[in-house]
């Protein structure tokens, strides 16, 4: 019996719609804006690894916002499991915030 087929661009659209809901409590940007996200992977079983940052190691978040993260983008249906690998390579800036966070910043 064949796995039942799924859009993969679909449901990266809903894990990135779910990962715009989850804001840094220090900024009033969503974590998605702040370039804090790297990448997203979704398996063939629908798993979903994260590849995110942090605005810096010792972020007073560095313990909750991962498993927030995590937990939302396993409340997704379609997903059957989500784990996020937090990296500092390459480190977080201000350049990879979008226009739109800068703009949210006052920083354009």
């Amino acid at each position: 019996m064949s796995k039942p087929t799924i859009d993969t661009a679909a449901l990266g659209e809903k894990i990135l719609r779910v990962i715009k809901t989850i804001y840094d409590p220090e900024i009033p940007v969503d974590i998605y804006e702040l370039g804090l996200i790297y990448d997203v992977f979704v398996n063939e079983d629908f798993e979903v690894k994260i590849l995110m940052t942090l605005t810096t190691p010792n972020c007073p978040v560095a313990e909750t916002l991962p498993l927030e993260v995590e937990e939302k983008v396993k409340s997704i249906n379609e997903v059957k499991d989500a784990e996020v690998e937090i990296t500092f390579d390459p480190p977080w800036s201000q350049e990879l915030m979008s226009e739109e966070a800068k703009l949210e910043l006052g920083m354009l």
